[in-house]
């Protein structure tokens, strides 16, 4: 059961202060942090032109872990997404990725100077195109063609599903196959961080876990960095090392994604608990 269907999101945003108070302090988030950080935001507001959606955020997580945002609907969390590829208005604060300073750098330059890719929500295939088209749209930035048509071998070679796909419009495909090729066509430049935004949304069960599959082996086994947002919070926090509620912009709870999700209080106001 989704959480509106019990609490409205009013209700939940002030519950979840009350519970939060001032919210964690930065070194608690540092606490959750293994290794070297991949990410590391400070201080951060950010919007579109002159509305603040983010109001002074921190958050960090490491080389090879998994974070999750969630948070009712509003809360800002594809706002934080945005911010880190370029899509928002950065007022103030900094964003690092992998010891880069990517505050002001355009979304090119951060997907090609500091390995940040962005998968979108639903429907970001171009459907007249073929999977492999697609794929290759994905190497825009590569100096050689070349480069991107091997980047596009090697998804193949690790994805049978596409390969045997590759020459069928990507319109044709099922919801788990499109978001396969999405995450996939975000794989050609080989980034180190993927932000993820929404990865079960209009998905069957089926798919959902097929997906979460598919990031999970990126991170374990390429060492991929994942901040994803994710509204099936439990799906989300089942998934993530960390887990960070937001809410009304800002960061009301931090801390284990499996300690959020015994958390008596986030199962009641965003499980459905």
């Amino acid at each position: 059961m989704d959480f509106e269907t019990a609490l409205s999101v009013d209700a939940v945003e002030e519950a979840a202060r009350e519970l939060a108070g001032e919210g964690p302090a930065r070194h608690d988030l540092e606490a959750l942090v293994v290794g070297e950080p991949a990410i590391d935001i400070r201080g951060l507001r950010a919007g579109y032109g002159r509305m603040e959606i983010l109001h002074g955020i921190d958050l960090v997580a490491g080389k090879g872990q998994s974070l999750c945002l969630i948070g009712p609907n509003g809360a800002g969390k594809s706002t934080v997404l945005h911010a880190v590829f370029g899509f928002a208005d950065v007022m103030a604060g900094s964003i690092h990725v992998g010891g880069h300073d990517v505050t002001r750098l355009a979304s090119s330059r951060r997907l090609a100077d500091a390995g940040v890719a962005y998968v979108l929500q639903d429907n970001s295939v171009f459907p007249e195109m073929t999977v492999e088209e697609n794929l290759l749209m994905g190497g825009f930035l590569l100096d050689r063609q070349a480069a991107a048509k091997q980047a596009a071998e090697r998804v193949f070679d690790r994805y049978e599903r596409l390969a045997q796909r590759r020459h069928r419009r990507a319109g044709v495909l099922s919801g788990g196959e499109r978001r396969l090729l999405e995450i996939s066509r975000a794989l050609i430049m080989e980034p180190k961080v993927l932000l993820v935004d929404e990865p079960s949304i209009g998905l069957e069960p089926r798919f959902i876990d097929m997906v979460l599959e598919i990031l999970a082996d990126l991170q374990r086994r390429d060492g991929k960095t994942i901040v994803m947002v994710e509204q099936n919070a439990k799906k989300g926090l089942e998934f993530a090392d960390i887990g960070y509620v937001l809410v009304s912009g800002r960061i009301a709870m931090a801390g284990p994604g499996d300690a959020l999700l015994e958390d008596p209080e986030v199962g009641r106001l965003f499980l459905g608990a």
